[in-house]
């Protein structure tokens, strides 16, 4: 593959590394819908996870596979919002694997955490931060866009912590697939609080890191939409109205700075 000058490698072994994510994402996603009583052996489990295996399919490996087509055809926005669809795998895997029995589709979750973690770690010391950190200075909105993910990353990470300790105190109890959430939301808020502090300064590596979590935060609100709308079809769960509405007006709160984001990369053209 012909490397853009954004990259300081070739950047096949991440390319090919996440053709394996898609490839088991959509293995996963269509066995949990087609063997869901196989797959998840609670009724707790399927009303969650049955709609999130359709979100998978209609959503996290769309954005994956459209981050290499773009990032192969050397635009910038490609290798800017790649991070954030390892990302959202990474963060939708923790969730399952952390819920699930110790069965053999554990192992695939667990792996499949394990997998896209180390390609998001491999694609990332593979770009010129310095570069991109250059073109992208004053052409996005730095404050608001950091802003952002400090006040979405630390409300989550106090709202799950709150849920976990609550639940160990015996104060509240958790349905099945929740722990994985709030595991989800433990390990990965941090990174979006210290995203934002980086571009909230200015540094390069926060142009770079913000662009794929600005990415994978607005995916995981679109993602949390259409699982509101797809779960009654798909379960006996009712529409959630008010959870949708919440959830709505909360990922409008991060789709303005993202889409901010996305035009002052687009007008940065190609990454050649």
């Amino acid at each position: 593959m012909k490397r853009p000058i954004i990259f300081t490698y070739n950047i096949t072994w991440p390319y090919t590394l996440s053709l394996v994510i898609a490839v088991l994402m959509t293995g996963l996603s269509l066995a949990g819908i087609f063997f869901q009583n196989s797959l998840y052996p609670s009724e707790a489990l399927r009303r969650s996870f049955v709609s999130n295996d359709v979100v998978n399919l209609l959503i996290g490996l769309p954005v994956l596979l459209g981050s290499l087509w773009l990032a192969r055809r050397g635009k910038l926005i490609g290798p800017l919002c790649w991070p954030g669809a390892l990302f959202y795998s990474t963060y939708n895997y923790i969730a399952y694997a952390a819920a699930m029995p110790l069965t053999l589709p554990f192992m695939f979750y667990l792996l499949l955490t394990a997998l896209s973690v180390f390609t998001l770690v491999r694609l990332l010391s593979g770009l010129d931060v310095i570069a991109i950190g250059e073109r992208l200075r004053g052409k996005v909105p730095e404050r608001l866009a950091g802003g952002v993910l400090v006040g979405f990353g630390a409300l989550f990470f106090l709202r799950s912590a709150g849920q976990i300790f609550a639940a160990m105190a015996g104060q509240a109890a958790l349905s099945a697939p929740e722990p994985g959430t709030l595991l989800a939301d433990l390990l990965t808020c941090p990174v979006w609080v210290s995203g934002g502090v980086l571009l909230w300064r200015r540094q390069a590596f926060g142009y770079v890191s913000a662009a794929g979590l600005l990415f994978q935060a607005s995916m995981l609100f679109i993602g949390l939409l259409a699982f509101f709308i797809l779960q009654p079809f798909l379960s006996a769960a009712p529409f959630a109205l008010v959870d949708f509405l919440v959830i709505l007006a909360m990922g409008l709160v991060c789709f303005i700075p993202f889409g901010l984001f996305v035009r002052g990369i687009l007008t940065q053209g190609s990454g050649r």
